[in-house]
């Protein structure tokens, strides 16, 4: 792994983060009324009483309900909303343990399917001795879906980004003033809702869950997104927690309360993920099959070429630079073992035959997207500050020059482009979680880092297991996103401490990541929507 030291643009940026940290701190956040929940609670929200039955007449042994939670846990007898919550009775009765959460990432996953979806790839010990629960958190897919963009809104906006943003200010310009836009959207299409889509009011709908199955403490899975859900739940509930994974793990202080500078890190993060490809491309031609030994500058030409002349997929929608980086950003999460299949891709779209990097994103990604965006501004603190937006947000996107001009200066989507809209978000931050994340008096939390995550940086993973009282790091030594079911030692040692409570020791480092698989061996696809998230089957 390159030393921090010893690598020029690690260092740029982590001499930005150190500047965004002093000039947030400078600068303040957002107001006092959008910390955490303002006033105290009057009595406790009543236990949700779940009729369990049939999941949409399937037959893969899970049952389905609804749990209404208070919408405003500061009138917690008022309002509610309905969570869609979902379990799969532990395989062996005699033998059961208690309850395991699978909870995705996102923000905008829907935990109902990933716990379907999931249920096979995890070992028969766990499914014999844990029931394993999954619900879609507030604001998603059948608890509430979150709108902001329409359809089409969201069809105009990616249809005409571009991979190459023009130079000078007007690409800037463009993605200020779609953030607000996309903010005032969000104010008007599900303003009763977005104020109270944070993350402190979810780990307390997933507290009222555990009442609601009789649990006095449970086990918890979070990959991404998840593991700051249950970074939130360990600080608010230290008590209730039995054993915690957390995967691909948030540096909660920075990701909530320096939100430019995690950012900072996101933007090198994904770039240098990107770049150790396309420098292996050039290692490897004949197994990249991209590039003829230049796939960097072959990457450049390949996004002004699209910009200039999209590709017209099946759907009619164009294929431009701004799709094929976007479909980008979620693959090369994948890590090494589909190296080949990206570099085919993206000798397809050079010569403009269809290609998995060149499919614009769909409806089912605007719902994920939706509620990316509103959780994350629900959640994090952008100063409000236009002259801070447009220097940050221009400087970072400068710093990753391979996909930080598209993603940071496109339209509203993923993580690293929040900025535009958060920075100018019009709702009150009721339900962001505003208070220690030490978790003191918890059962000890097992922390999942891996070295090369273009996603989560390593070192969020290094900060969170130092961060929590009883932190434990296990690292992965690797490209892509998360470790579970990535590596089999991380699997073994993951499945040994949710199933004995046992970690592994300290320092330990799991390396058995899969390499470069030769082309053609792969018998599933390749997977493209970036909705879709499940716990891999090992291979």
């Amino acid at each position: 792994m390159t030393r921090l030291a010893d690598d020029p643009r690690s260092r740029v940026a982590w001499g930005i983060s150190l500047l965004l940290i002093a000039v947030t701190a400078l600068l303040g956040g957002a107001p006092g009324a959008a910390r955490a929940a303002a006033g105290a609670a009057v009595g406790a929200p009543p236990v949700p009483v779940p009729a369990w039955g049939p999941c949409d007449g399937a037959e893969d042994g899970f049952e389905c309900a609804t749990a209404r939670v208070p919408l405003d846990y500061r009138r917690p007898t008022g309002p509610t909303l309905a969570l869609a919550v979902t379990r799969r009775p532990a395989a062996d009765p005699a033998h059961r343990t208690g309850v395991l959460v699978l909870h995705p990432g996102g923000p905008g996953n829907s935990g109902v399917d990933f716990a379907r979806n999931s249920y096979e790839a995890l070992p028969a010990a766990l499914r014999g001795a844990f029931d394993v629960i999954g619900y879609d958190m507030r604001g998603v897919a059948r608890s509430g879906q979150v709108e902001c963009w329409n359809d089409e809104e969201y069809m105009t906006a990616v249809d005409k980004a571009r991979g190459a943003p023009g130079p000078g200010p007007g690409a800037l310009k463009e993605a200020v003033r779609q953030g607000a836009e996309f903010a005032a959207a969000c104010q008007e299409r599900s303003g009763d809702l977005v104020p109270f889509v944070g993350t402190g009011s979810n780990a307390k709908d997933l507290d009222l869950l555990r009442q609601a199955l009789g649990e006095e403490t449970l086990s918890f899975y979070g990959r991404s997104f998840g593991s700051y859900v249950g970074t939130v739940y360990a600080a608010q509930f230290p008590q209730r927690v039995r054993a915690m994974v957390l995967d691909g793990a948030y540096d909660p202080r920075r990701y909530a309360d320096v939100p430019y500078a995690y950012d900072a890190g996101q933007f090198t993060a994904l770039d240098a993920a990107v770049g150790r490809f396309l420098d292996w491309c050039g290692r490897d031609a004949a197994a990249c099959g991209f590039g003829e030994g230049r796939p960097r500058q072959a990457f450049e030409e390949l996004k002004r070429n699209l910009d200039a002349d999209p590709v017209i997929t099946a759907s009619g929608r164009p294929a431009t630079g701004y799709t094929l980086a976007y479909r980008l950003m979620f693959n090369i999460n994948a890590g090494k073992e589909i190296w080949p299949y990206l570099g085919q891709a993206l000798r397809s779209a050079q010569v403009r035959q269809a290609s998995f990097l060149l499919s614009p994103p769909s409806p089912a990604s605007f719902d994920f997207l939706n509620v990316n965006m509103a959780v994350e501004c629900a959640d994090r603190l952008y100063p409000a500050n236009r002259l801070l937006l447009g220097a940050m947000v221009g400087g970072e996107a400068a710093s990753a020059p391979l996909l930080g001009p598209p993603i940071g200066l496109g339209p509203p989507t993923y993580d690293h482009n929040h900025a535009p809209t958060c920075a100018q978000w019009p709702a009150e931050r009721p339900s962001r979680f505003g208070g220690s994340y030490r978790a003191a008096g918890s059962a000890p939390i097992l922390v999942l880092g891996t070295t090369g995550d273009p996603d989560t940086p390593y070192q969020d993973a290094v900060a969170l297991s130092g961060t929590l009282d009883r932190g434990r790091l296990l690292t992965f030594d690797a490209e892509g996103h998360t470790a579970y079911h990535r590596s089999a030692c991380v699997s073994t040692l993951v499945d040994n401490y949710l199933a004995t409570l046992a970690l592994p020791a300290r320092g330990t480092v799991c390396a058995d990541e899969a390499p470069p698989e030769p082309f053609g061996r792969r018998t599933t696809g390749i997977d493209v929507d970036e909705t879709r998230d499940v716990i891999p089957v090992l291979h």
